[in-house]
């Protein structure tokens, strides 16, 4: 055996050797900030905006960050006015109460489409909001002290601004106007409240002192609004006339009220709000304001909670860009795997980013909701999902809405998607042009004429004018318009005719998958969790046209078993034509 010496390494340093290992920490931080740089970039690029109605996109972008992932959802909308507007929505319609925001939509469809996010905070017994809530010009339920309120214009611009309180009463004896501390929410002590029939059928059972008035106009502000006194009782609930309204007293408040209101007479009321609000139709309140003349707000010095300004959470928010368009912003949170929430800081600087020149915060936490038609579209974080909440705001439109059709028509008699559904609602009566574009550009009318406001569908089965079988590629189910008002609108959906892949099937054991192909195809072949997950890619690769048969052993991507349970079969083929997929249920039993 032959010995090989080897010289020695000379110590180096202690002083040196420690340079070394804070290079080397140095180097690791730079290379964990600049991986966390590029999945934020590749994330964002990778977002793709989809138009859900004319004029109206969502986005939904998944972040990695220093603190962890975050899951945002971007709703960017026209200036509202003429077929769009921003809308509060109440729960069940009146004050009290709560309700889930796709509940809400689901209530207003006939009226219009909708896509949107929760509102301002509330009671969570009695369902009220915090602070301010107009709609249509009529006010709802007072301001809170110390705290913004935001609100649309007959010109569709948003205004963020704390607006006073000094709602007040009198009568014909004295005309000393007299203070009304809440407008539909229970008075507080030694205070006068007020009840319009938005809040329910009958006011809240107290002991104090009620007048109901009949002839009460709506409550619009910066007007005198009188009824005419019908009753006045004690520590009794009433019935709220639907034209009219009822004062509830409680304290040294009850006498003043009993004094003043006799039966036979007028009774006036007015809620002064600011004059720099006197376009404003529609507002809400939450907050903190977040951005003002294009500047991220790091602390609005409104009075909210340190829980409500504070840490990461779910985030919800409104802002609107220099050119009037709207955007809506809602942040998963409280998903430590999915996404672990925003600060307020981070908030305002996202909207900013969006262009945004003017923003403000919503209620946040269990509360973040975004959903669109009545489907909800982001995470909420509460154990029992989306929450009832008071009140919605949302973007309204009311032009022709045609529904996302099957995303492929695969006319192939193996009994999935065979016929394709095209649809489309209509809110208002209109005059119709229905009608299907071929690929070559070619119009196909499928309805049309004089329409009542409602739903409409005709099917199509991938046949021509003369029951051939139609050319394969890209398809537009385009709906045009014209609504009693006068007012124009196209809503276009596209689709693929495309039969290259097709009877899907799998053997009992589950360890052989078949299916067809009409023609050479790239295909990729996974077995994946009912909610997406890919536990194993199976096969990917070109294929010739044909019947195909995939071996399966049972086990996921990193050989183990794959477990008992309900899991997806899914299978996609990328031709000349394009992109078409199956799906089966896979139930696995050991």
């Amino acid at each position: 055996m032959t010995a090989i010496a080897t010289a020695a390494r000379p110590k180096r340093p202690l002083a040196a050797q420690s340079a070394t290992l804070k290079r080397g920490r140095m180097s690791r931080k730079f290379l964990i900030a600049g991986f966390i740089s590029c999945l934020i970039v590749a994330s964002s690029a990778d977002a793709r905006p989809t138009q859900v109605m004319p004029g109206v996109s969502y986005e939904r972008i998944l972040r990695w960050t220093a603190n962890g992932p975050v899951a945002l959802y971007i709703v960017t909308a026209p200036k509202p006015g003429g077929l769009y507007t921003l809308t509060p929505l109440l729960s069940n319609g009146t004050i009290v109460g709560r309700e889930t925001v796709s509940s809400m939509q689901r209530d207003v469809s006939a009226q219009m489409t909708t896509i949107g996010v929760n509102g301002d905070f509330f009671s969570w017994h009695g369902g009220w909001p915090s602070g301010l809530l107009m709609r249509g010009g009529v006010v709802e339920h007072q301001s809170a002290l110390g705290r913004a309120s935001v609100g649309v214009d007959t010109n569709g611009d948003l205004h963020v601004d704390r607006i006073p309180w000094y709602g007040r009463w009198h009568g014909t004896t004295n005309t000393l106007w007299q203070p009304i501390g809440q407008l539909n929410e229970p008075p507080r002590a030694d205070a006068v409240a007020l009840f319009t029939p938005v809040w329910g059928s009958n006011t809240p059972a107290l002991r104090g002192t009620t007048v109901v008035l009949t002839g009460f106009p709506p409550a619009a502000p910066r007007r005198d609004l009188t009824g005419i006194v019908q009753s006045v009782l004690t520590n009794t609930s009433v019935a709220i006339p639907p034209d009219g309204a009822a004062l509830v007293a409680r304290g040294r408040a009850a006498q003043t009220l009993r004094d003043e209101a006799v039966v036979g007479s007028p009774l006036t009321v007015r809620i002064p709000l600011a004059d720099t609000w006197a376009s404003v139709t529609d507002a809400v309140s939450s907050g903190p304001t977040l951005v003002k003349d294009g500047r991220a707000l790091f602390n609005a010095g409104e009075a909210l909670t340190k829980a409500q300004l504070r840490g990461r959470d779910p985030r919800t928010a409104i802002g609107q860009r220099a050119d009037g368009g709207i955007v809506l912003l809602a942040v998963d949170g409280r998903r430590p795997g999915w996404s672990v929430g925003m600060s307020n800081w981070d908030l305002a600087n996202t909207l900013i980013t969006y262009g945004c020149v003017t923003g403000f915060a919503l209620d946040s936490g269990g509360s973040t909701t975004v959903a669109f038609d009545g489907k909800v579209l982001n995470r909420p974080s509460d154990p029992a999902g989306e929450r009832p909440v008071g009140e919605a705001l949302v973007i309204g439109y009311t032009g022709v809405f045609v529904p996302a059709p099957m995303s492929t028509l695969s006319p192939n008699a193996d009994g999935v998607a065979d016929v394709e559904k095209l649809s489309y609602k209509l809110v208002r009566p209109a005059t119709v042009s229905a009608n299907l574009i071929a690929p070559d550009g070619s119009v196909r009318g499928l309805d049309s004429g004089e329409k009542a406001a409602g739903r409409y569908s005709v099917t199509w089965d991938g046949t021509d004018v003369n029951g051939a079988l139609a050319a394969e590629g890209r398809y537009h189910w385009n709906v045009s318009a014209t609504d009693d008002l006068g007012r124009a609108s196209t809503h276009d959906q596209a689709f693929t005719l495309d039969r290259t892949l097709g009877f899907l099937g799998i053997s009992k054991t589950a360890r052989r998958i078949t299916f067809t192909l009409v023609r050479d195809a790239r295909v990729r072949v996974t077995v994946e969790t009912r909610y997406g997950g890919i536990l194993r890619t199976i096969t990917a690769g070109p294929r010739a046209a044909g019947a195909v048969n995939v071996a399966w052993n049972g086990r996921d991507g990193r050989g183990k078993r794959v477990g008992a349970g309900a899991y997806v079969v899914h299978v996609a083929a990328t031709s000349v034509i394009g992109l078409s997929e199956l799906r089966a249920p896979l139930v696995i039993r050991r």
